[in-house]
This record gives C-alpha cells, sequence and structure tokens, in this order.
C-alpha cells in the first residue's frame, strides 16, 4: 500500500507542477508577469558587489553543460561501480536527456528574448525557460532521490537534499543576477523540470512495482 501511495503522490506532483508551467507560460506577455520579473530583478540585482559576482558566476558555471556533463558521468560512475543498479543508472540517463530535450522544444515554442536591463555576462540563446535552472534542478534531484535510497542515517539523507537544494536555488538565483534569465524563466524551468522529474520517476517505480510483482506472482 505503502508503494501505490508513492507511486500516486509522484503522480499528482508530476500533474501540479505541469499546470503551474502552464500557468506561468500562459502570462508571459501580460504585465503582470513583466512587472513581477521587474521587482525580482531589481530587488535580486540590488545585491550586487564583486565578492557576490564571483560567487554567482561560479555558481553558473557549475550549472553550465560542461559541469553538468562532468558531474553526471561521475554520479553514473559512481551508480554502476559502487551500487550496481543498472535499472538507476538508466534512470538517471533518461531524467537528464530528456531535460535537455524538453528544455530546447521549449525554448523553441515560446521565443522570448533575454532580459537586457543589466547583464554581467553575455549568453545567447532564448530565454525561457532557462536550461541551466531546468539541467540543474533535474540533476540535483535526481542525485538525492538516488543517494538518499542507500544512505543508511537520517543525518547523511538531511545533509544530502539540503545540499541538493541549495544548489537548485543557488543556480537559479545565479541567472537572474546576471541578467541572463529573467525570474519567471526559472520558475518555469523548476516546473518544467518537476513535470518531467515527477512524470519519470513515477514510471520507475510503477515499472519496479510491477517486475517485482511480477516475479513474486
Amino acid at each position: 500500500m505503502r508503494s501505490k501511495r508513492q507511486v500516486t503522490s509522484t503522480m499528482l506532483l508530476s500533474l501540479i507542477t505541469l499546470i503551474c508551467f502552464i500557468a506561468i507560460a500562459s502570462t508571459l506577455q501580460t504585465q503582470w508577469i513583466t512587472n513581477f520579473d521587474k521587482v525580482v530583478i531589481r530587488w535580486v540585482q540590488g545585491w550586487e558587489s564583486a565578492p557576490l559576482t564571483c560567487i554567482m558566476k561560479f555558481f553558473t558555471q557549475i550549472g553550465s553543460s560542461p559541469a553538468v556533463i562532468l558531474i553526471s558521468f561521475s554520479t553514473i560512475f559512481i551508480l554502476y561501480k559502487y551500487l550496481h543498479h543498472r535499472a538507476e543508472l538508466i534512470l538517471f540517463g533518461v531524467l537528464l536527456i530528456g531535460t535537455v530535450c524538453l528544455n530546447q522544444i521549449l525554448k523553441m515554442i515560446f521565443h522570448r528574448e533575454r532580459p537586457s536591463l543589466h547583464r554581467l555576462i553575455s549568453e545567447t540563446g532564448f530565454s525561457f525557460p532557462s536550461g541551466h535552472s531546468m539541467e540543474a534542478f533535474t540533476l540535483y534531484a535526481a542525485i538525492a532521490f538516488l543517494l538518499w535510497r542507500h544512505i543508511p542515517t537520517r543525518t547523511g539523507r538531511t545533509v544530502v537534499i539540503v545540499a541538493c537544494i541549495g544548489m537548485v536555488l543557488m543556480i537559479g538565483i545565479s541567472r537572474i543576477y546576471l541578467g541572463v534569465h529573467y525570474p519567471s524563466d526559472v520558475m518555469g524551468a523548476y516546473l518544467a523540470s518537476g513535470f518531467w522529474y515527477g512524470f519519470t520517476i513515477w514510471f520507475y517505480q510503477w515499472y519496479m512495482e510491477y517486475r517485482y510483482f511480477k516475479q513474486t506472482a
């Protein structure tokens, strides 16, 4: 029963994030979202200082494709070498590859230009949703999900979850601070990745439960 509740709640979470993403995407051309973005951008960029800019550039580099690829391969190595879970290896790959593809599709659909208020770094491509934020959400949510299952202590699990949440938030905030994304780009990215993550985890849990009952039948 507990497993079935987990599967159901994961699917429900996926649907909620999808609905929220659609809600944000439908307001991109409205004055409300424009005002919201301007207020948040002014607030975040109001923190600007030389040391903080260096920190934000560091986090945005961690969220870049080369860093994500390096962290992903390191995670895959650990999953294969030490944990010997091939199903989790496939799950991890599907989550990341699906996120990259989904991000490119959404960018081509919405064609949103990047903000030009105050850029601290140069970026190209469309703005909505943020690729850095989407990849960070999926990568660290996947790491938290996979490692949490193998860490025996509550303290260890808490440290992993807090660290992963912190990385996701800092990478998203860095994109706003550096002036290359609107806050709504980051919010939309989290929701889009949340949908893909929830749907994929739901399918994985359903499949593992189905395989278990088939083997014990």
